[in-house]
């Protein structure tokens, strides 16, 4: 909520001098005037914390509350008031990307001007167990020290797939960190970290601006922060239109790719990787995930590969355009990218979205069939595996990310010169 944008109530509860502990963002719409859930899922949440005095709820569409609202003392001294204000980021609720980013930074900005020692966001759909992931994100930070907690969620086998395919494999390779979900949608930040992000971002202070969950996980890692992971368990997510996933990568990919220019000099010196510390446990997986049309998406790549050879061909080299040409023309039943292929793909998206040869939105657009392409792959692999056998894949790309790196680092440094 940019603290300009606030009414006069707000504004006072947010300017006294007394400040917050907890930030906490809830960004889903059905909670919308929802005021009663709000604070009772914030006073569960808070009841398992010690150090808190003052915490601020903001939800989108909520319900202000003219005064600050003390929940039951549950065995403690003094209980921690809660207050409740409402989200005025323009369109928090709407599942586009870009909207998202815009209530992340109101949230950030309002942490920010609070002096919270943690701030936390929930953008998923609300469940039962929400007080339980307040509680899971927040308590790493405010009583073990770290600075950032990214989720880690319990999928089914065509979830997250973007993570999965780039995201996660990625901030991997080039930061050393084993993160699920770098760019959350859910996650805390201590006030160190939030500090950081103002500093090299000032447009969080305006609570708008481009994606700043892009860069969250980069800025702890390369700011010698501590960072872990917490098992939150199922995400509840609307189905993925594969068929129209064009726009989507242009929106997150723009600003990770953005990301990966501003800390070229920190990645490039990082070999290896760890894993990173994690709380709680993984639950199983028990549902059945869903069909994805493999035979669209095979198609989808093929019409790319014989539409899109002159874009391709700004970016990608001419044995990977070869290998591209190849895999166009195998039948379904035996259709595979290679892990390196495709990791090769990513790393020089990312060069050309550095080198700006053509539209940033147009080449990240022109990746949409070379995205479906690994998504259908992927899919005729683990049609039939278990639990157990798709973690063993997920990690076998990972270390193809980390392999390929030199061939990023050199690409980076020299792109004009180097040609595979």
């Amino acid at each position: 909520m940019p603290v300009d944008a606030a009414s006069q109530a707000e504004r006072e509860q947010i300017e006294r001098p007394d400040g917050a502990d907890l930030v906490v963002g809830i960004l889903d719409a059905e909670h919308a005037g929802e005021s009663g859930a709000i604070l009772a899922m914030a006073r569960e949440a808070l009841g398992g914390l010690t150090g808190i005095s003052r915490a601020v709820v903001l939800c989108n569409n909520g319900v202000l509350s003219p005064d600050p609202v003390v929940p039951e003392a549950q065995g403690a001294d003094v209980a921690p008031s809660v207050i409740l204000l409402n989200l005025q980021a323009p369109d928090a609720a709407e599942p586009h990307p870009r909207s998202r980013f815009q209530a992340y930074r109101s949230v950030l900005a309002t942490a920010a001007k609070l002096e919270a020692r943690a701030c936390a966001v929930i953008a998923s759909a609300p469940h039962a167990a929400m007080p339980q992931w307040i509680y899971r994100l927040v308590q790493p930070i405010l009583e073990l020290g770290f600075d950032l907690v990214a989720p880690h969620y319990t999928r089914h086998r065509m979830e997250g797939l973007l993570n999965t395919s780039i995201l996660s494999p990625l901030c991997r390779a080039l930061y050393g960190e084993h993160l699920q979900n770098p760019m959350g949608p859910d996650f805390a930040v201590s006030a160190k970290l939030l500090q950081l992000l103002l500093d090299q971002d000032p447009g969080v202070h305006r609570g708008n601006g481009g994606n700043v969950a892009a860069s969250i996980a980069s800025t702890a890692i390369c700011g010698g922060l501590q960072v872990c992971e917490s098992h939150l368990g199922a995400r509840a997510q609307p189905p993925t239109d594969w068929m129209n996933v064009s726009s989507l990568l242009a929106e997150v990919l723009g600003p990770v790719f953005l990301d990966v220019e501003r800390q070229a000099a920190s990645w490039q010196k990082i070999r290896g990787s760890r894993p990173t510390p994690g709380f709680g446990s993984p639950e199983e997986v028990t549902e059945v995930s869903g069909v994805v049309d493999v035979h669209r998406m095979i198609e989808s790549f093929q019409l790319g590969a014989q539409t899109l050879q002159e874009i391709w061909g700004i970016v990608l080299p001419p044995t990977t355009l070869l290998e591209l040409r190849r895999l166009s023309r195998l039948p379904p039943d035996h259709f595979r990218m290679p892990d390196e292929l495709w990791v090769r793909i990513v790393y020089d998206f990312a060069l050309g979205h550095r080198l700006r040869t053509i539209s940033r939105d147009h080449l990240l657009r022109s990746l949409t069939p070379l995205y479906l392409g690994w998504i259908a792959s992927y899919a005729l692999q683990v049609e039939t595996a278990g639990p157990a056998e798709i973690e063993a894949r997920i990690e076998q790309l990972s270390k193809a990310f980390e392999t390929s790196k030199p061939y990023l680092v050199s690409r980076w440094r020299w792109p004009d010169r180097f040609n595979p």
